[in-house]
């Protein structure tokens, strides 16, 4: 370890934000320590991406590895910085650590809070997305899915879901819901390729025409919606599925009704009108409702940050600096207690801790990226340390009582997995539980 005086930056998460933080970080000669919660790094990147994007992952993936090998960082896996966690931020602090940067992503719930949503049948997409993408504990969890299935959205997150359906599980029918219009879909053409040919074609014919009063009356026409759809249809696979998608217009849930046994039987809806207000395409109850006949609801409406982390949450998200010191364009990177209207000077977030569910992989590292060059121009306030108490942070991992993962041995777990998958002749292999990642680095 070097001698000469170093700043010291604690990473909580370690997505794709956190990581390209961390190299912007190291770049700049920091020493940067990441914690992660689960042992294997990556986030969304690893654990959010469909399963089939082999390429795309393991570029990421030797990315990350580039990025966990500089000599200026440390990573330490199966470590849960919460206030009921392994570590809390004040303990961060004690440790010596000048600033932290979160990047811990929105590991949070998001729900609507109807009547209905506990009951047997309702789910998360996020869980279901790191189900079938192997994260423990998820991957070990029953989700119980039916033959028609509502999904409440119409981003990626909902195409993904509508594919692992269809495609892994046989569904019979995904119908997917949109308050608003055809106009205001938040999926891109390039996901929407991988389910296209599962469109209901006649069916999503008779919807949009039946929705096509509302869009004119606010000045739309549904030309670029259809364009969106014919385009990723010629360019769609073969279907493997008989499953069919529908899409459902101008609809928001009230209620989910649920059977004596406490399953889902039906989800009611409302009929929405549309009003253009200050330029922005709005969605209003019309009072008139409906009974959809489904035996599954997935939630695909976006997610928020986990508060158990013990920074003030405002909606969704960790409350920014409204004064941020360090904007980079103009964006507050800043933590703040609006209780006492101060800023935590030594708490920075990046990606989805920043904003919750806003795009992917490119713009949580042009996030996390930029996180870093604001926590950098706090870190120049200060004076680097002539000694970083590194002994004091290992004594204190040593003592947690359970195996901290270090980026050795992920280079074991890596080259475990891979012989796996070479033995099953398959293009990927993951270990699906923590204890069979441990003892696959002998652990």
């Amino acid at each position: 370890m070097t001698e000469q005086a170093q700043y010291y930056v604690a990473v909580v998460g370690a997505g794709p934000a956190g990581l390209f933080a961390a190299r912007e970080l190291t770049q700049q000669g920091v020493h940067v320590v990441i914690f992660n919660r689960d042992l294997k790094p990556g986030g969304l990147a690893e654990y959010g991406i469909y399963p089939d994007k082999h390429r795309m992952k393991e570029g990421l993936r030797n990315q990350f590895r580039q990025i966990l090998a500089r000599p200026n960082l440390e990573y330490f896996g199966n470590v849960m910085v919460a206030q009921n966690g392994d570590l809390q931020l004040d303990d961060l602090r004690q440790l010596g650590f000048q600033a932290i940067l979160v990047a811990s992503g929105a590991q949070g719930t998001k729900w609507l809070g109807l009547p209905g949503e506990r009951l047997r049948g309702v789910f998360h997409a996020k869980d279901l997305v790191y189900h079938y993408n192997l994260l423990p504990p998820y991957s070990q969890r029953e989700y119980p899915i039916g033959r028609r299935v509502a999904v409440i959205g119409v981003g990626n997150v909902m195409l993904d879901i509508a594919r692992y359906l269809i495609e892994m599980l046989h569904v019979d029918e995904v119908t997917a819901l949109a308050r608003r219009g055809p106009g205001e879909v938040k999926f891109d053409k390039k996901e929407l390729e991988s389910v296209a040919g599962y469109l209901d074609m006649a069916d999503l014919q008779r919807e949009v025409e039946r929705v096509l009063p509302q869009m004119q009356s606010v000045g739309q026409e549904p030309a670029a919606f259809w364009d969106l759809i014919h385009t990723a249809r010629t360019k769609t696979g073969e279907p493997v599925s008989s499953g069919r998608l529908r899409m459902r217009f101008l609809l928001s849930p009230t209620r989910i009704l649920g059977s004596r046994v406490n399953d889902v039987s039906g989800l009611e809806v409302e009929e929405n009108c549309l009003s253009l207000v200050s330029g922005e395409i709005k969605a209003r109850g019309s009072g008139e409702k409906q009974v959809l006949d489904m035996d599954t609801v997935i939630f695909a409406i976006g997610d928020q940050v986990d508060d158990h982390l013990g920074l003030p949450v405002r909606g969704s998200e960790f409350v920014k600096s409204p004064r941020p010191r360090f904007p980079i364009e103009g964006v507050s990177y800043e933590a703040f207690e609006p209780d006492t209207d101060n800023p935590i000077p030594d708490v920075f977030m990046a990606g989805w801790a920043r904003q919750a569910s806003t795009g992917l992989v490119g713009v949580a590292r042009k996030d996390g990226t930029q996180g870093a060059h604001a926590l950098l121009q706090y870190l120049h306030t200060l004076q680097p340390l002539p000694g970083l108490p590194l002994a004091a942070l290992h004594e204190r991992l040593a003592g947690l009582g359970k195996t901290v993962v270090s980026v050795t041995d992920l280079e074991k777990l890596t080259l475990a997995e891979q012989a796996r998958a070479d033995e099953l002749e398959l293009e990927e292999f993951k270990f699906n539980t923590n204890g069979d990642m441990l003892r696959a680095i002998g652990r």
